[in-house]
């Protein structure tokens, strides 16, 4: 399994999200540190819509990404950038 599809996998569980979307950025990190080169999976973007999230401000709700996806933070994914908002918010809040 992909560090993108085991993140997927594990968000998918965890906050049943209405929208989720992966990006595997580490092209544009090519030849920094943390970037192993090769096939990538380092460094991601994560936008995420859950219900689970309504009535939390923005660090809970990175907070709790964070902590579904502490293995892959421990070990392949050297940088994510999360988005994480409920359903009622407008994109960018």
């Amino acid at each position: 399994m992909s560090v993108a599809d085991a993140i997927r996998s594990k968000l998918e569980a965890a906050f049943e999200p209405r929208a989720l979307e992966i990006v595997d950025e580490s092209h544009l990190h090519a030849g920094h540190a943390g970037n192993p080169g090769g096939d990538g999976e380092s460094h991601f973007k994560v936008t995420i819509v859950a219900d689970g999230f309504e009535g939390q401000n923005r660090v809970a709700r990175q907070r709790a990404v964070y902590e579904v996806l502490r293995e892959e933070l421990a070990g392949p994914v050297h940088a994510l950038s999360v988005t994480a908002r409920s359903p009622d918010e407008a994109p960018g809040e």
